[in-house]
């Protein structure tokens, strides 16, 4: 290998991994991830593998806490730590979705209600249009019945896949959800979002009927906050509120 190219190919890596230390911090400082939630990248020099970190809180996870699995969830290296059980969804994702390359698994408590009420998530306010127009539910007693309620097994993850469609959201009933991107300051971007709607349609529906948003004004808000610019101002800000200023 050009050794050029290997110190480029080091520089990517590096960046990648230190982004993701700083989601799970981020995630967690905004009240998304809880102790249990956990945020992947595709591994961006191969797309058949992806990181996560191990199983641990992400309020406190560290560059070395990253691991590497395959997209069927085998670990890459030898590390006897515990992975996350629910790395399934991550690897099915990526393997059915291969226009994403960044995924959470969160269990933000405004978010709850919506996956067992008849209750429209959908975007009131142009800041959560990042979180797309539809937003299904997957629901483990249609196809396993009586479970643990984790997503901890390819077959689950690949279930779970299929009712996400080509959408950046899915509900899980009674657990939480899964929010999808195309990098990582998207995936957050929407996960806060999804979780800023949530509570406002709670709150607004004391007043009154909510008028959400059009197809239109969701797709053009959506694709406008999900640009370079509002992505690089915005994590700038997630930097610093997590503690990280001048990163």
């Amino acid at each position: 290998m050009n050794v050029a190219n290997s110190g480029n190919e080091a520089a990517i890596l590096d960046s990648a991994l230190t982004d993701l230390v700083l989601a799970n911090r981020i995630l967690a400082r905004e009240d998304v991830i809880d102790d249990f939630g956990h945020v992947s990248i595709r591994n961006p020099l191969n797309p058949d593998h992806y990181f996560i970190a191990r199983s641990r809180s992400p309020q406190v996870v560290t560059r070395g806490d990253i691991m590497e699995f395959t997209l069927d969830g085998e670990q890459v290296s030898d590390d006897p730590r515990r992975p996350y059980a629910e790395r399934h969804i991550h690897g099915a994702i990526y393997k059915d979705r291969p226009d994403v390359n960044a995924v959470t698994h969160h269990h933000a408590r405004s978010v709850l209600p919506f996956t067992i009420f008849d209750i429209s998530l959908r975007p009131m306010f142009h800041m959560s249009a990042v979180i797309g127009p539809k937003i299904e539910t997957w629901d483990s007693q249609d196809e396993f019945g009586d479970t643990n309620m984790l997503v901890d097994s390819m077959e689950m993850g690949h279930s779970l896949a299929r009712v996400l469609g080509q959408n950046r959201v899915a509900l899980l009933r009674g657990h939480g959800c899964v929010c999808v991107a195309d990098n990582l300051k998207a995936v957050i971007m929407i996960s806060i979002g999804l979780k800023d709607n949530a509570q406002l349609i709670q709150t607004s529906r004391q007043m009154g009927e909510i008028k959400y948003l059009t197809d239109g004004e969701i797709e053009k808000a959506g694709s406008m906050l999900l640009g370079p610019m509002p992505l690089a101002r915005a994590w700038d800000y997630w930097v610093a509120r997590a503690g990280f200023s001048g990163l």
